[in-house]
């Protein structure tokens, strides 16, 4: 399976995936694409010899899918990419793009809540656990189906950030099993077993 993988930041989970599917792996990451420059996870991709590019302008439809035909890519991952994918795309490859996401949906999402913001809100919330979740991807942020999702527990004295760095532990394992899962299926589909908590 071809997949172009979106990122706005250091792609953390572009290196997950990355180090999961190697040379003779069922898929093959063709093209990174960020909305930024100074993506970190552009030379990253760079490094590993992948194609990375910056969108000219990010809700340009066209460049979007001249890119994505180009590249003859199957599947989108949009791995930290903090901008709505335009909907031409969306219908383009409906069913074929999917988001991963630091918190339970859809209670924890919707436009703005990503990153640092979606931790302090489930801690504000009182919860005694959080997730790492991945979804389809539609019109609307962190509103389509969710495909999986790994628990991450709550402890006492947890701060944003020691809660964020459990929650990318889970991520870097739920999106790889995801993509997996994808491959083996020719489209996304529910993982067949959950990942254990985190």
């Amino acid at each position: 399976m071809r997949v172009a993988v979106c990122i706005s930041g250091g792609g953390s989970n572009l290196v997950a995936l990355l180090d999961e599917f190697g040379a003779g792996s069922d898929v093959e990451i063709v093209l990174v694409i960020s909305n930024r420059a100074a993506a970190g996870g552009l030379e990253r991709a760079r490094e590993r010899g992948v194609t990375a590019v910056v969108l000219g302008d990010p809700d340009d439809e066209v460049e979007w899918i001249a890119l994505l035909e180009r590249h003859q890519v199957q599947l989108v991952v949009l791995a930290g990419y903090l901008k709505l994918v335009p909907r031409a795309v969306i219908q383009r490859w409906q069913g074929r793009i999917i988001n991963v996401h630091p918190g339970p949906l859809p209670a924890f999402g919707g436009q703005g809540m990503y990153g640092r913001r979606v931790h302090t809100a489930v801690l504000a919330a009182g919860l005694g656990e959080t997730a790492a979740t991945v979804h389809l991807v539609d019109e609307e942020y962190d509103r389509g189906p969710v495909l999986a999702t790994v628990p991450v527990p709550i402890h006492p004295g947890d701060t944003p950030e020691t809660l964020a760095a459990r929650v990318l532990e889970a991520e870097h394992r739920l999106l790889p099993a995801v993509v997996r899962a994808a491959a083996r299926a020719g489209h996304p589909i529910p993982l067949p077993e959950p990942l254990e908590q985190a």
